[in-house]
Parts: C-alpha cells; structure tokens; sequence
C-alpha cells in the first residue's frame, strides 16, 4: 500500500513540476517569438476578388512561456488584410495570447484589396505586429500584388465590336458573338474564372491576346495553377462563323481550346497549351496553322476530322503529364467532308512511339495528304510518295521525343518547347524554332 502511495505521490509532483515549469512566463526583453517564415509572400490578385487563405506559425524557442498582450494590424484594417491568430479574428486588434515553452500558434491570413486606379499591379502590403509583455514589439510583414481588372459577366456581341484594354479581363460566364457580328480583341488578356467560354457564331479577329484561367494563386509553393489544365471551357466556334483569324495569341490551361465545327480558322504565330481535351478539335473545317505551337493535351493536340487543312512550322509535341492516356500529337481522317491535308515543315513528336494518327474512316470520301521537309515520330508508311524529305524519329534515336526542347521539367509541370540547337529540326529549320514568342509553362 505504502509502495503505491509512493508512486502515486511521486507522479502528483512530477506533474505538478511539468506544469510549474510550462506556466513560467518570462519579460526578459531577450525572450522573443519566431515565425516560420521571413515575410508572408501571396500571389497576385485581381483587386476586389478575394484571395487564397495563407498560413504561417509564431514558435516560442526560448526556454520560458511568452505573453502577447495585444496582436493588431499596423494600418488599422484599412489595407484588406484579415488575420485570424490562434481561432481569434483581429477587428483590427485582439489581446493576451500566451505562447508556452516550445508551444506556437497557426496565423490565417486572406486579402481582398481594393481598386489601384492605375494599370499593372501593384504592391499592397501590411504588418502584423506582436507587442509582447515585455514591451518588445514584433513584426510580421504581408505583401501581395493587386491588379486592376474589368470584370465580365455575361457579354453578348450583337454588333462589330472592337475590345483593346490596358487592363485584363476576368470573364465569369461567356462571351457570346451573334452570327452576323465580329469582335476584334487586340493587345488584351482574358482570364476565364471556372466553367466559362467564348462562342462564336458570327467572327472572330484576335491579335495579341492572351486566354487562360483566372487562378493567380499556386496549387502548391512550386506549381501555379497556371500549369493545371481544365481551368475553363475553351473557345468554340460554331458551324454560322466564318473567318476567324487568331495572331500571336496564347490559349492555355483549358479544356478543348479551340473546337472548330464546320467553320473557318486561320492561327499565326499562336501558342495553344496544357488542355485537358483537344488542342484544337476540327470538324469539317478549313484551318491553316502557320509558325504555331499546340503542346500537352489529354486528346489529339491535333485533330483534323474532315476539311482543307494546311500545317507550316508548326510544333505539335504530346507530353500530357495528367495521364498516360493521352491522345495524338496529330490525327487526321475524312469526316463528312473528305479531307485535304498538307503539312510543311512540322515537327510532330511525344512520349509515344507513333503520334502522327491519319485514317480513312470513309472510303467514298477524299483522303489526301502530303509531308514535306517534316520530323515525324510515326511507325513505318505505305504511301511513300506522299512523304517528302521526311526525318522519321525513332525512341532510339540520341536527339528524340523531350531532347528536342529546351526544357522539359516534368517535376515542376515547367516546358520551353523552343527547339534546342542539337535537334535536327532546328538544323532543318523544322517547327517553330525561329519565332520570338513567350515559351509556353
């Protein structure tokens, strides 16, 4: 009985002693707080639309418990800032925290800043400060980037229409073009929040524009979600558009990028990547592709279903990195039209042994094609004589598939499809090797 006493006892001190030493709290002026990082870094943000919310901890290192007497927000709440320490919100100021030995406390933090009045972004940022019991004050300092933006609901273009703006457009619905408009879109960006497109039915006129999602922020500190594919629905253009003509664009980060069904496209200098269906859907349509860029795509990069198609240094590439059951780089067949294909100058290669697809799904239609000076990564021909000097890749070749490019950094969903001087595409003046042009991430 005395033995279990004894223990008993001796387990009460020790207790006691453990909590003694955990609620010894300290105001040596030497004692202070640490954060898990330097300064809190958010990703840009379009003003008035809220951003991700952000974590950071307060460790306590010393070897005595630290008092916060008061945690507020240096201006007042005025710069969009909301902070959120250990479960208590700052309304801007919120009081006695205690750090223990060892202890810390999660920081939530989220920013909806307001209007800059000017173009570009600009840096908007704000403190945290931690005045302690001991009359030191600390200070967390929190910066994001805030971009001005018009923002679109539902636009529907009824009449020949002209957008140039120095500032980006977030479109949260549609844009929608009647049969018998045109919407000339010059030197603009078009960020395209979840679930929205662009339809034609009347015509399209787009130079210098940029469309892609709307997500500013990172899925995770090394991978923007300007990587993630299937950030918006795409543009589609219907079998009532004529026309369309697209010059030095970029469309990424969507689903099909462009479907053409029955229609007219004509693309310049464009890069189309990172889709989570086709990079461009042809049915039936006369497309032309001149010193163009269509990579990473869960389907065809390619697809040229019927029409009069016409290919010229061009980069078709298939390194889809979402799923091994990717598409072609190309693929061309009759449709309901027959189709006429020709192809110059063009690199088609992909992790694939063969990604060049033709068929001839009817026999009654015409099936017509031709490559001239092109790298293709195909298996072996029947119509030779529709093959032109032709450098036909092999996986087992020293330059082949990602080797052609400057970097193809799979880990990081990072690609520069700028051909590398060792291809002998480049040698052959073979893609899109020659043109100045942003490189596709």
């Amino acid at each position: 009985m005395m033995k279990r006493l004894f223990f008993f006892l001796l387990a009460i001190g020790m207790l006691l002693a453990g909590c003694s030493d955990g609620d010894s709290f300290s105001t040596d002026r030497g004692n202070l707080l640490t954060f898990s990082v330097d300064t809190l870094r958010m990703d840009t943000l379009f003003s008035t639309v809220p951003s991700s919310t952000y974590t950071f901890w307060i460790r306590n290192n010393s070897s005595d418990g630290i008092r916060i007497q008061n945690a507020r927000l240096e201006r007042g709440g005025q710069s969009g800032f909301r902070v959120n320490v250990d479960g208590t919100y700052l309304d801007p100021v919120a009081n006695n925290f205690e750090v223990r030995e060892g202890d810390s406390l999660l920081v939530f933090v989220e920013v909806t800043t307001g209007e800059n009045g000017v173009d570009g972004p600009q840096l908007v940022e704000d403190n945290l400060l931690l005045t302690l019991e001991s009359g030191v004050v600390q200070r967390m300092n929190m910066r994001t980037w805030s971009w001005d933006a018009e923002k679109v609901g539902t636009l529907a273009v009824t009449a020949d229409t002209v957008i140039e703006s120095s500032r980006p457009l977030i479109i949260y619905d549609s844009i929608t073009i009647a049969k018998d408009a045109t919407l000339i879109l010059r030197n603009t960006e078009c960020y395209f929040h979840d679930g929205a497109h662009l339809t034609v039915h009347g015509r399209l006129l787009a130079s210098g524009a940029t469309f892609r999602g709307d997500r500013l922020d990172h899925m995770f500190d090394y991978l923007p979600y300007d990587r993630i594919s299937n950030q918006w629905q795409g543009i589609r253009l219907t079998n009532t558009s004529r026309g369309n003509i697209f010059e030095d664009c970029e469309i990424r980060n969507t689903n099909t990028a462009i479907r053409a069904d029955s229609t007219e496209l004509e693309m310049y200098n464009c890069v189309i990547h990172n889709c989570d269906g086709y990079g461009i859907e042809g049915r039936n349509s006369d497309i032309i592709l001149d010193y163009c860029q269509i990579t990473n795509c869960l389907s065809d990069c390619l697809l040229a279903d019927g029409g009069i198609v016409s290919v010229n240094h061009t980069t078709l590439a298939q390194f889809y990195p979402f799923s091994a059951n990717r598409g072609a780089a190309l693929a061309f067949n009759t449709g309901q039209r027959g189709i006429l294909f020709e192809c110059q100058n063009t690199l088609v290669t992909g992790y694939e042994r063969d990604v060049v697809m033709g068929g001839q799904r009817d026999t009654t239609l015409n099936y017509d094609f031709r490559f001239t000076n092109c790298l293709l990564r195909t298996d072996s021909v029947t119509d030779a004589e529709r093959f032109s000097d032709v450098i036909w890749e092999m996986p087992t070749d020293s330059v082949e598939g990602k080797k052609h490019f400057k970097t193809i950094d799979e880990d990081n969903l990072y690609y520069d499809f700028t051909i590398d001087s060792i291809s002998p595409a480049f040698k052959r003046q073979i893609g899109r090797a020659f043109v100045t042009g942003k490189a596709a991430e």
